[in-house]
């Protein structure tokens, strides 16, 4: 195995022992880098020097043994709506004015505090509002087990960049599905933490930041980082001493919920269907009880949605100069315009939407210790694609399973449960009650131990 391809407790466990440095780690994933870099598109200010010279930093303070935090000198990306300080923040789209950031967001400068050693910011689409890298400012991010594809979004390179191995962590934000979806879809390990658990600035309803990586145990030890307070966030949580590193755990007993059904949105294709079937099958037979969970999402609700989404988007461009306006991606422009004609009672109507959707959810799923679902109904689109539809008249038929969790403030995860029969992985998302992350990561990681072998990573 290459370095590149190390998980992030094997680097830190290496620099310990000093039979690892993080320079030569560095060198081996900017060589993934190179090599792959041209045909993904995953990445935004990629700086190899930068890089370089954090990693020799690192390996004097691993040498001196007096590491800064848990993940000094692993290397790492963070999705390109994280600013970081001196780095324009173009949120995707060809229509922001490229200013450099004044300060770094809460998740770039609790990674920076910790010594990893950012590599590049990753893709995104236009304001993120896509589950698809396709973008009016950036090329296309792909997807690296298919190419032809689309690794997900709106966390699109950086999906991509860990399928790649572009390095072993990465950071990106979900409002809807935005970690998940791309984890899914690329074989990952994608987890949208309790609302509030990591500082986000700006914040917004529903909005989190969360990791990207190949394994449970590698979420974990990037969580005990991002999750430490950082006052710009009025809405997070309370600061809280959680062991992020408690993951050994047994599933029996566990109440688990089987939800297979969202109630709207496109139908789940039977081979995605099978493969979550039989993952709750391997929770019964550890000794879970798993039950049917029914479904709680309806037309109104999402549609509700849709329509306070469209005007918010809808406002935003108003508040750009034409010139700007007129650069913003086809498909986005089209949508946000479904919002010029909503009345003030449509738009309040919709944000209600939000509060019904969070009671849903929570009710569902409240006599539940998790349930299981797939992460998405079918599997990626083409890469050219904005979402599985295509159509901005129906632009969240692919969110149901996802965007409830994120209204109702509950942690979820997708890992990997299998493959359709043309070698795309198929995502499971288990979801937990709110704030029981670390509860969450627990049944993934004993998950992770028993769901069928999987395959080598597209690294070349």
């Amino acid at each position: 195995m290459e370095l590149a391809d190390l998980t992030a407790v094997e680097l830190v466990a290496g620099y310990r022992s000093r039979e690892l440095s993080p320079v030569d780690v560095t060198e081996s994933v900017l060589a993934r880098i190179e090599a792959r870099e041209p045909s993904l598109q995953a990445l935004y200010e990629y700086d190899a020097a930068s890089a370089r010279s954090a990693a020799k930093e690192s390996a004097a303070r691993w040498h001196a043994g007096e590491p800064l935090g848990p993940v000094d000198g692993v290397p790492l990306t963070l999705k390109e709506n994280i600013a970081t300080r001196g780095t324009p923040v173009p949120l995707g789209t060809a229509a922001t004015a490229l200013s450099p950031a004044a300060a770094d967001a809460p998740a770039a400068a609790r990674v920076r505090e910790s010594g990893a050693v950012l590599l590049a910011k990753t893709t995104m689409p236009d304001y993120g509002m896509l589950t698809s890298g396709l973008s009016s400012f950036h090329e296309a991010s792909r997807n690296p087990w298919d190419l032809s594809r689309t690794p997900g979004g709106s966390s699109a390179g950086a999906a991509a960049a860990a399928a790649a191995g572009y390095g072993p962590l990465h950071v990106g934000t979900d409002i809807g599905g935005s970690i998940r979806l791309p984890a899914g879809w690329c074989g990952l390990v994608g987890l949208k933490p309790s609302f509030g658990r990591v500082p986000v600035d700006p914040p917004f309803l529903g909005r989190v930041a969360g990791p990207l990586t190949r394994t449970v145990a590698d979420t974990a030890l990037l969580m005990g980082v991002l999750s430490a307070p950082d006052a710009r966030d009025h809405l997070s949580l309370p600061p809280a001493l959680l062991d992020w590193s408690a993951l050994d755990g047994s599933l029996r007993g566990l109440r688990v919920g089987l939800h297979l059904d969202a109630g709207v949105g496109l139908p789940v294709s039977p081979e995605i269907l099978s493969a979550v079937t039989a993952a709750a099958q391997v929770f019964e037979a550890a000794g879970a009880v798993v039950e049917p969970v029914d479904p709680f999402l309806t037309r109104e609700l999402l549609d509700g949605l849709d329509v306070f989404w469209r005007v918010r988007a809808w406002s935003d461009l108003l508040a750009l100069p034409e010139d700007r306006r007129a650069r913003v991606l086809p498909y986005i422009a089209t949508w946000a315009a479904g919002g010029a004609a909503a009345s003030g009672v449509d738009t309040y109507r919709g944000f209600t939407c939000i509060d019904r959707m969070s009671v849903a959810a929570l009710r569902a799923t409240a006599g539940f210790d998790l349930v299981l679902s797939p992460t998405c109904a079918v599997s990626a689109p083409p890469f050219d694609h904005a979402s599985p539809t295509n159509d901005p008249q129906r632009p969240f038929e692919h969110i149901p399973f996802t965007v409830p969790y994120n209204m109702s403030g509950q942690p979820a995860v997708s890992l990997n449960c299998g493959y359709t029969s043309d070698g795309q992985p198929i995502g499971l998302q288990l979801a937990g009650p709110r704030f029981a992350d670390v509860e969450l990561l627990r049944a993934a990681a004993a998950y992770e131990q028993l769901r069928p072998q999987q395959r080598a990573w597209p690294v070349s």
